[in-house]
Formats: structure tokens, C-alpha cells, sequence
């Protein structure tokens, strides 16, 4: 499980990284959509230079027509003038030539009446009459009409097709018509420059966009900077027709095999269009963009880092403050206060955790309060592995008979509390389901019991030394025989009826029956008191042989039996015997000062392993004992 510091920061680098890139996004939209107006708007521009370069040659060309047709009238006019003063010259080729030179004409060309060509500069064309082609059947009219004076356009002449613009006008005297031709070089320059492709080159300031002028009806592309494009049909280098037509604001497009951005704009038939490719376009948005996230992320770290140290102090150091103190508590320290003030929502939870932890040290006093009201002395007490310290109740300590410092020791490590218990659970009281004995002062008796929870425990201890004392002294009078202290026929018969649910106990044992020697002549001779004397010792005796593997008592009057048990091996059993035997030859007892007696007893005894039936054993060691007894009184040594 992730820490809140580690969530926070999570989330806000998440948050940071999709907010980054959606204002990414966001400005590269706009990025894009500005270099596309930039671009529509650089077309705009050259569009209307495209428009006002076009009108501005065509004023020029119509300058020129007309000074052209005036020159052209004019010098031929003169040149009539010439010929007709001076006729001879038209037989003269030089003199033509060097009128020509003089008019700056490049033609000379003389007309008889009937409109065939007999003399000029060029005799090339001497024969060729006004129906010999279209340019020259231009100047017809003139046959019918002497009044005449006509100036051709520029067009192709008939005899070599080159461009040259004619004018022609009879002479005064009508003899004959004479005809100046003109190349046309200025109006051939106008004419050129007036090309959409011409225009084009003077435009193309950036070499990385190409200009081109599709025609409306054929869709050839009539003028480019790429002058390869000229002629082709537009959809040939990707241009689809619709889009030019339909977008007016721009699109996209792969012509010539690079993704680029169109604009087109109609001029008369002609569309004119901007072509930018996709990289000249946005070549500056990548580098805009690296600057914009670069600019972000700083302002994101700077925000993240603020953000970050402002939850860290007021939020996550106040949380951790308050998980601290609350493990504390948890841990049992009741009397620690949570005091953290740096925010009104921190304020108010810890007058929270205070006020419920004052609730929980009243509930543990009302819960003291009524177990005082009943007859016994009831503690709880409550331990767990996250609580450092154990809370108990106020008899605890006098349950346990704690001191004061002890009981301070004990509730602040819980370690140490349950190694307590551990003591108190190893010392069961036999026969009784969940009572324990361990001394204090005296022997003590508490009631225990506990209830296992996650990670600890929860336990109800109750003082039972009072009733479990009376009854052991009720159970002792029942069971102990008062003048030896032995066990009495019933103790007995309890004792041997553990041991028999307890086989695994016995091993080699042995059931012994003794009975008192002399006892009435000691009662006759010293007086009964003497003879309880006399009883005690021998019962003493009896009841050193064996130790803590016999069981002993007195059957009543001068009789008692010793039960033998736990003796690995038989032989050590038969020694236990033999010891008991050489005892009753060899002991005295003083009855009183200055008074020693023998203690002489009889005994008879019965063998067993594990399972037995104590009943049959008491019989055949009672039967044996009398015929010890008959024996010892015949002066047989047994």
C-alpha cells in the first residue's frame, strides 16, 4: 500500500502529464491553425500584387499597342512621302534599306494597284498579293477603299510566321500602296512580362513555394514557377480540381509528391494558386512546441513542488502527527493528547480524538465501578501487538498481588505482561476447569480467561482464593485423616481412581497393607494419648518410604496402606520394599521424653504394571499382611 505522500505525488504527475498534453495539443491546434492563416493571409497579399502586376501590364501593352500603331502609321506615311518624290528609289534596294534605317522600320513593302508586292526591302516576298494569307488579307480592304490607312496588330507575317505588326497607306498620287513592318520588341517584352509565369518568378521570394495558374475551363495549368508543370493538367501533379473550387480558405494537399498547403484565388478564368509545403509551413511549430514544454514543465515543477510542500506541511505531516499520537494510544498510552492546530480541519479532529479517548478512560472507570458492586474482585484486562502498553483495570493489581511498581512495569510493555501469564497459565489447579494458583503473599486462586483477537487478546481474570480455599479445606477434612495426616479410606480411593485414568503414570508399582504392632498394650500401659503418638510415628515412617512416588493413608484404627508407583524398573520397586522392611526392624520412637519405644508394624504388599485393579491388590496385600502378623507373633522372621 502506497503512502499519501507517494499518492499525492502520483496523481499530480498524472494530472501534470495529461494537462501537458492537452494544452500541447491545444496550442499546436492553434499553432497550426495560425500558420495556415499566416499563409492564407501571405496568398491574399501576393494575389492582389498578382492582380495589380496584371492590370498595370495590360495598361502598359494597350501604351504600347497604341504608340506602336501610331509610330507605325507615321513612318509609313513618310516613307509614301519619299517614294512618291522621289519614284526611283523604288527600284533602288540600298535606298530602301536606308529609308528603312532612317523611319527605324525593319520592312519595306510596295503594293501595285492590284495589291501584289513588286518591290521592297525583302525580295523574298515579291509576288505575295493581299490573298496570299490571313495577315495579309487584312490590308484587302484598302483595294476598294483609297482612303485607307490601316495599322495590323501584332501577329504572325505570312511568309515566315514571325511577329511583326504592319501599316500600310496609298500614296497621294494613287499610284501605288506602300507597307512598313515593325518587330514588335517592346510589345513582345510587355506581352512576356504580362505571363502568369513571368509574374510568378518576380513574386518568388521564397524558394520553397511554387506559384501556379490553372485555366478554368481546360484545367492546364498556363503558368508556374516550376515551368516543367506548364502545360500539364492540373490533376496530373495532384491538384483535384473540387478542392480548388469548393476552399477558399485553404487545404491540404500532395502535389508533386509533398504534402502541402494550397490557397487559390480566381482572377478572371484563371485560378492562381500558393502552394507551401507542409514542412515550410509549420517548420516552426516543433521548435515552438519544444519551448512551450519545456516552459511548462518548469511551471508544472515549480506548481507540483509548491503543491507538494504545501500538503506535506499543513495535510500529511498533520496526518502523520496524528497517526503517531493515535498509535500511542493504541498502544495504550491513554493519557496522551492530540494537538494539532495547523488547519481548522486538524483542530477539530483532534478535540475528536481527545474527547473519545476521554470517553474510552470513563468507561474503563464505570466498568471498575460496577464490578466493585458484586462479591468477588473481577478485572479486565486488554493487550495487543500494535499497543505498547496493557490496559487493566483497577483490581488487576490486587487480583495478582501486584505492588504499585510492579503493576507500572507490567502495563507499560505488553511483552512483559504476557510472560506474566504465561507463569500463571503454566500452574493449572488440578480439577478445576480454568483456575490457576500462584503465590503471592499466600496461596492465591484467580478464574482466567481469554479471548483471542486479531493480533491480541482480551481477557476477564477473577479473584477465587475464598471460595477455592474453603473448599479445598472442606474437600481436606472429607479426605485427610486428622491425627496423621494421611490420606483417610476415602482420599485414598480418590487418589487411586486418578491414577488409574492415568495409566501411563503407574509403570512397576506396588500395593502395601500395614497394620500397627503392640498398639493395645501401649493404649493399656501409657494411655491412649500415647498411643496417637505412637500412630503418628509409624505413620511418618510409612510415609518416608517413597517419597513423591507413594500415596498414603491411614484405613482406620492402627491400619495403612502405602501405594507404591512410577518405578521404571522392578527391581527398584523391590528395593522401596526392602527399605521399608528394614526400617520396621530397626526404628524407635520417643512417645515422650525419656520414653523410647520400637515402632513395630506388619505389612503385606501386591505387585502390578500399568493396569491394574487396585480392589484385588488391597485384598491380596491384606491377606499377606495378616500372614505377616501371624508369623511375627509366632517369632518367624518374614
Amino acid at each position: 500500500m502506497k503512502t499519501l505522500k507517494e499518492i499525492i505525488r502520483t496523481y499530480m504527475a498524472v494530472i501534470s502529464f495529461v494537462l501537458m498534453v492537452v494544452i500541447l495539443v491545444i496550442i499546436g491546434s492553434i499553432e497550426i491553425l495560425n500558420e495556415q492563416r499566416r499563409a492564407k493571409d501571405n496568398a491574399s497579399q501576393v494575389f492582389r500584387q498578382i492582380e495589380q502586376k496584371l492590370k498595370e501590364n495590360e495598361e502598359e501593352i494597350e501604351e504600347i499597342r497604341e504608340e506602336y500603331s501610331r509610330t507605325c502609321l507615321h513612318n509609313v506615311e513618310m516613307i509614301a512621302y519619299m517614294l512618291q518624290i522621289d519614284p526611283s528609289a523604288a527600284d533602288d534596294m540600298e535606298t530602301l534599306k536606308q529609308i528603312a534605317k532612317w523611319m527605324e522600320v525593319d520592312e519595306i513593302h510596295i503594293f501595285d494597284t492590284s495589291g501584289r508586292i513588286y518591290a521592297g526591302t525583302c525580295p523574298e516576298y515579291y509576288g505575295y498579293t493581299f490573298d496570299s494569307g490571313e495577315q495579309m488579307n487584312f490590308f484587302k480592304p484598302m483595294l476598294e477603299d483609297r482612303s485607307l490607312e490601316l495599322v495590323q496588330e501584332v501577329m504572325p507575317n505570312t511568309a515566315e510566321g514571325k511577329m511583326m505588326q504592319y501599316s500600310a497607306v496609298w500614296s497621294k498620287n494613287g499610284e501605288f500602296i506602300v507597307q512598313a513592318g515593325m518587330e514588335p520588341v517592346r510589345f513582345t517584352q510587355a506581352m512576356a512580362n504580362n505571363e502568369l509565369s513571368y509574374i510568378f518568378g518576380l513574386l518568388k521570394i521564397d524558394p520553397a513555394v511554387d506559384y501556379y495558374a490553372i485555366d478554368g475551363e481546360s484545367r492546364e495549368i498556363v503558368g508556374a514557377t516550376d515551368l516543367e508543370s506548364v502545360g500539364r493538367k492540373a490533376e496530373d501533379i495532384g491538384f483535384r480540381f473540387d478542392d480548388i473550387l469548393a476552399d477558399g480558405n485553404g487545404f491540404h494537399e500532395k502535389v508533386n509528391g509533398i504534402e502541402s498547403f494550397c490557397v487559390f484565388r480566381q482572377i478572371g478564368t484563371i485560378y492562381v494558386g500558393r502552394i507551401m509545403p507542409n514542412s515550410v509551413i509549420y517548420q516552426r511549430i516543433p521548435g515552438n512546441m519544444f519551448f512551450l514544454a519545456l516552459g511548462l514543465l518548469l511551471i508544472v515543477c515549480i506548481l507540483s513542488f509548491t503543491m507538494i510542500w504545501c500538503m506535506d506541511k499543513y495535510v500529511v505531516n498533520g496526518i502523520y502527527g496524528a497517526n503517531e499520537k493515535l498509535g500511542r494510544i493504541a498502544g495504550g498510552n491513554l493519557d496522551e493528547a492530540v494537538d494539532i492546530r495547523n488547519s481548522v480541519e486538524f483542530s477539530e479532529l483532534s478535540d475528536y480524538i481527545n474527547n473519545m479517548v476521554r470517553s474510552l478512560l470513563n468507561n474503563n472507570k464505570k466498568m471498575s465501578y460496577v464490578l466493585s458492586k458484586t462479591n468477588m474482585y473481577i478485572g479486565v484486562y486488554e493487550y495487543h501487538e500494535e499497543m505498547q502498553k496493557v490496559r487493566f483495570t483497577e483490581y488487576i493489581p490486587r487480583i495478582f498481588s501486584l505492588s504499585d511498581e510492579k503493576a507500572e512495569q507490567l502495563a507499560s510493555d505488553y511483552h512483559l505482561f504476557r510472560e506474566f501469564m504465561k507463569e500463571i497459565f503454566n500452574n493449572p489447579v488440578p480439577q478445576e476447569q480454568g483456575i490457576y494458583s500462584f503465590h503471592g503473599e499466600c496461596m492465591r486462586y484467580v478464574k482466567l480467561e481469554e479471548i483471542e483477537e486479531e493480533n491480541g487478546v482480551f481477557g476477564v481474570a477473577i479473584d477465587v482464593t475464598e471460595e477455592i480455599t474453603k473448599r479445598k479445606k472442606i474437600e481436606e477434612e472429607r479426605d485427610m485423616d486428622p491425627l496423621t495426616g494421611l490420606y483417610n479410606r476415602r482420599g485414598l480411593e480418590a487418589q487411586l481412581a486418578e491414577l488409574v485414568d492415568e495409566p501411563e503414570k503407574l509403570c512397576y508399582c506396588a500395593m502395601v497393607v500395614a497394620d500397627a504392632d503392640g498398639l493395645k498394650e501401649i493404649n493399656d500401659t501409657y494411655g491412649h494419648e500415647k498411643g496417637d503418638v505412637y500412630l503418628q510415628k509409624i505413620a511418618d515412617m510409612i510415609h518416608s518410604v517413597g517419597a513423591d512416588k507413594s500415596i498414603v493413608a491411614r484405613q482406620g484404627g492402627d491400619e495403612f496402606v502405602l501405594f507404591l508407583y512410577g518405578y521404571e524398573e522392578e527391581r527398584e520397586l523391590r528395593e522401596a520394599l526392602q527399605m521399608l522392611d528394614f526400617i520396621r526392624k530397626h526404628c524407635l520412637g520417643y512417645l515422650e521424653d525419656g520414653l523410647r519405644i520400637p515402632l513395630s508394624f506388619s505389612f503385606g504388599y501386591s505387585l502390578g504394571c500399568q493396569k491394574l485393579d487396585y480392589s484385588e491388590m488391597l485384598k491380596e496385600a491384606d491377606a499377606k499382611m495378616y500372614e505377616d502378623k501371624r508369623g511375627r507373633k509366632k517369632g518367624k522372621v518374614r
